[in-house]
């Protein structure tokens, strides 16, 4: 398994009233939160992944700088991309955007650090 750049993950989702900012809690209105634009995007990310990544090893969010563009309806669909731009070392920078039937939603990067499952799971504290 090896991870290269251009590899490409696609995530949809037809926009429900849970994905919404007011229930999200991110906002008063009732349109495509942005916390779930946020997970979506990272969930591209990992699709782009699925066949890249060693057994034991996993992939963590690390930074995030997305633009959110235009608000999304209940109802409507959205897709969000990710295409693996840059490899440094463990950290791999994704170019993401995400869009809906009127077009260009939000669009930025996202940089996960490819890690050890077990070793990341050890540094977490007591619950």
């Amino acid at each position: 398994m090896t991870v290269e750049t251009g590899m490409r993950g696609i995530a949809t989702l037809t926009v429900g009233e849970g994905d919404t900012a007011v229930a999200l809690g991110s906002g008063d209105v009732a349109v495509l939160g942005t916390p779930r634009l946020i997970a979506l995007c990272e969930q591209a990310t990992m699709v782009a992944l699925a066949d890249g990544l060693a057994d034991g090893s996993t992939a963590i969010g690390m930074r995030i700088r997305v633009d959110h563009l235009q608000p999304t309806p209940v109802g409507a669909a959205v897709t969000a991309e990710a295409v693996l731009d840059q490899i440094d070392g463990r950290r791999l920078v994704f170019t993401v955007s995400v869009s809906d039937s009127g077009g260009l939603v939000a669009a930025g990067k996202i940089t996960r650090k490819i890690v050890e499952r077990e070793v990341f799971l050890d540094k977490c504290c007591s619950a």
